[in-house]
């Protein structure tokens, strides 16, 4: 059965993982993204995974995202500290949005070995991604189903 770990958890008290984690990395843009960690967590309902997912129920758009202060600075320390915990980077770019931070993580993570994409054709840097994926030879799948799969089985 899997397990999911939220900003609100604090990562750094849980000295082993006893499974596989994976990290959701990829659009969130509230509104505009599609709730694909859902769909990924569905997927994993019966398997032995632990998924850290940085979606937040709970955001608030009046947070300061230009000061790394009170929640932004708990939310970025948090997603910092996970990726580099995960064993598996997952990265989905939803076509409606820009996903800077998730173009920034991919710079950040792509020499790590721990990188899968998702990217659709439609999304606007496609280009870039196709790009940083050729160059740091990083699997690269077409669907949701595929990026899950390529995640468990990795």
């Amino acid at each position: 059965m899997c397990k999911v770990y939220y900003p609100k958890d604090n990562l750094k008290n849980i000295p082993d993982f006893p499974h596989k984690t994976i990290f959701l990395a990829g659009s969130i843009e509230m509104g505009k993204a599609e709730k694909w960690q859902d769909k990924m967590i569905q997927m994993a309902e019966n398997d032995d995974l632990i998924f850290f997912n940085p979606r937040r129920d709970d955001w608030d758009n009046s947070w300061n995202t230009n000061r790394y202060e009170g929640n932004m600075k708990q939310q970025i320390d948090w997603e910092l500290y996970g990726l580099q915990r995960a064993d598996v980077i997952v990265m989905y770019f939803d076509k409606n949005t820009i996903s800077p931070i998730t173009l920034l993580e991919l710079g950040l993570h792509a020499a790590s070995g721990k990188v899968i994409l998702c990217c659709p054709k439609d999304y606007h840097r496609k280009a870039n991604v196709d790009a940083i994926a050729a160059h740091y030879q990083l699997e690269s799948v077409n669907t949701l189903e595929e990026l899950y799969l390529a995640a468990k089985y990795r």
